[in-house]
């Protein structure tokens, strides 16, 4: 049998219910989850370096343990030397048990890894609960053997969330241990 990741059943056993408890619900299919993670990588330089396609595929793989897939350029953009259906990024969709996986090396091992953290923004959702963070380099992944690496390249990862409101959202996400900014201020002081 298979072991269930260790975030899964803190959201059954704690997160869940508190959720029920702070926002009223009269159900439990009504309290907010993750859904999906998405983690992207946009490539401009693959317009010129055929390899940093398959460099940043590599590392996608390796940070998220799923293949990802090439994005492609849906329009031509003349200013930018772009042809419609040239590679320029590639992403993963992580659900079930590797986003709850990802989502507990991402929280406890990549945010504290970061020079100079203290905290996500607590104002990056997009108002309908969904949640989008940057990361300026992929060397913050433990899995990333650092003299492998050819370029450092950010990446973004996108929360998605079942969530009707940005409050519920935040809530579901701060009981699941993501390091928000004027929580981790107020722990310091």
């Amino acid at each position: 049998m298979v072991e269930r990741p260790h975030m899964l059943q803190l959201y059954e056993n704690d997160v869940r219910p508190a959720l029920i408890k702070e926002f009223g619900y009269t159900s439990v299919m009504q309290a907010p989850k993750v859904t999906k993670v998405v983690v992207n990588i946009g490539l401009g330089e693959a317009l010129d370096d055929a390899r940093a396609l398959d460099n940043a595929v590599g590392d996608l793989t390796t940070i998220t343990g799923q293949k990802p897939i090439v994005t492609r350029s849906k329009k031509s953009v003349a200013n930018f030397k772009l042809r419609e259906g040239q590679a320029i990024g590639a992403k993963v969709t992580l659900r079930r048990t590797r986003m709850y996986y990802f989502l507990e090396k991402l929280f406890n091992v990549v945010f504290p890894r970061i020079r100079d953290f203290r905290g996500v923004s607590p104002n990056a959702f997009d108002g309908r609960g969904n949640y989008s963070v940057g990361l300026r380099e992929q060397l913050v992944f433990p899995e990333i053997i650092y003299d492998k690496v050819d370029r450092v390249r950010g990446l973004e990862v996108t929360i998605v969330t079942s969530a009707q409101t940005d409050e519920e959202s935040r809530f579901l996400l701060r009981e699941l241990g993501m390091p928000l900014a004027q929580e981790a201020n107020q722990i310091a002081s």
